[in-house]
């Protein structure tokens, strides 16, 4: 009798670039060491007082089942939230889902078979692979380059990566991992390249109100043209703090889609119903919140671009917007040097985490010397967290050295 196995998209499936070193990190902590976060995006900034509020005063009798698409309350306050940002809906237009997570499965299950493509500019978030994985949907990287601030490259090598198999192109904007703000120019070409290869566009929008120096989003919905193939993906988490509460929505004027996710909806029945309900009031008047929080990225984007320049040989462009900086570092293996970090290293009992950049692409061997880092700690942890990632940097370096001598 043969051994029992998994199936084949849970052996295609990768582990998550940003939560595969817990382990390591609870065993530092376990040893005694303060470990400064910067692997994961995860704010540190309170969440606004009517969430939390609306959560201890939850006083219906049942807590029952939200409706699939979700709770009334809670589609139309995502659908003010784009009203307040230029784009009418439909209430059709609109499902709330468990998180953005969730949201961009439905839509890659939605638009995808096994088999078929996506094209993803590379570094990208690395849960874009692991859903792809989950489908058995194949990536086509495209790979963009730190020398450039990771912007698009010429527009015959996104199209040289287009087969018949191709479904869709999809693009975070802000961007995570990398913090570039695509320009009017470059969200216009990936318009015309779906257009002319019937193409579907998924917008991630998840950071998009996180945008530095006076500059502005071209959101996807202000080209007509593409709007019966635009799919944009959302969520509460980052532009309001809200990571745990775990709700999206998914957003499109096809009506295909929408039945399809909805369908898939009923099939998880449905999103947590207290947590819809308490992030109505923050959807329904946003706009004070998020430039608050913008201008505190803003000055902690400052402090890690400063202090990342008093390292030798670490190299980078200044991100644009979101809280993530993915500079290049002078090691050859970024996954052993945040272990390294981890098991090895520490300065007064404490350390830093980082994401190794590997993680972030699907080309082999690309993001070795590179790295993730999220800014989301306050400015004094920050300083000090820059500095112990150029420490770690000066020992393990001695430790190639000694290794390269032994050898």
């Amino acid at each position: 009798m043969g051994r029992l196995t998994i199936s084949q998209r849970a052996q295609n499936t990768p582990a998550s670039a940003i939560r595969k070193l817990t382990p390591l990190a609870d065993r530092a902590k376990k040893r005694g060491i303060k470990i400064y976060h910067l692997n994961i995006g995860q704010p540190d900034l309170p969440t606004p007082p009517s969430i939390t509020r609306y959560i201890r005063n939850f006083d219906r009798q049942t807590l029952e089942y939200a409706p699939s698409q979700g709770m009334k309350e809670a589609v139309y306050a995502w659908q003010k939230f784009y009203h307040n940002k230029g784009i009418d809906l439909d209430l059709d237009d609109i499902i709330v889902t468990s998180g953005g997570s969730e949201g961009l499965l439905f839509v890659f299950f939605s638009i995808c078979d096994p088999g078929d493509e996506l094209l993803l500019l590379e570094p990208f978030y690395t849960s874009y692979a692991i859903i792809a994985g989950m489908g058995n949907i194949k990536i086509k990287p495209i790979k963009t380059e730190v020398e450039t601030g990771y912007h698009l490259p010429k527009r015959e090598l996104i199209e040289k990566a287009i087969t018949k198999k191709t479904k869709a192109i999809l693009l975070c904007n802000p961007n995570n991992p990398t913090g570039t703000l695509y320009t009017k120019s470059e969200t216009q070409t990936l318009v015309e390249i779906a257009l002319k290869h019937n193409l579907f566009i998924i917008s991630d929008e998840t950071y998009q109100e996180i945008v530095f120096d006076n500059q502005k989003v071209t959101p996807f919905f202000s080209f007509k043209k593409i709007r019966d193939r635009l799919i944009i993906c959302d969520s509460v988490s980052k532009r309001f703090n809200s990571c745990g509460a775990r709700v999206g929505s998914v957003v499109s004027k096809n009506k295909d889609v929408m039945s399809a996710i909805l369908r898939f909806g009923q099939g998880r029945l449905s999103v947590a119903t207290m947590e819809q309900l308490a992030v109505c009031e923050i959807l329904r008047d946003h706009k004070a919140y998020t430039e608050k929080i913008k201008k505190i990225y803003q000055k902690r984007r400052d402090v890690v671009v400063s202090e990342l320049k008093k390292i030798p040989g670490v190299s980078f462009q200044i991100p644009e917007g979101a809280f993530y900086i993915m500079p290049k570092i002078p090691v050859s293996d970024s996954d052993d040097f945040a272990k390294f970090l981890l098991n090895d290293f520490s300065n007064r009992h404490e350390t830093v985490m980082i994401a190794p950049a590997s993680g972030f692409y699907s080309s082999a061997k690309l993001g070795k010397d590179e790295i993730r880092i999220a800014y989301v700690l306050e400015e004094k942890k920050l300083k000090r967290a820059i500095e112990l990632l150029g420490m770690g940097i000066e020992e393990y370096r001695k430790r190639e050295r000694i290794n390269e001598l032994k050898n």
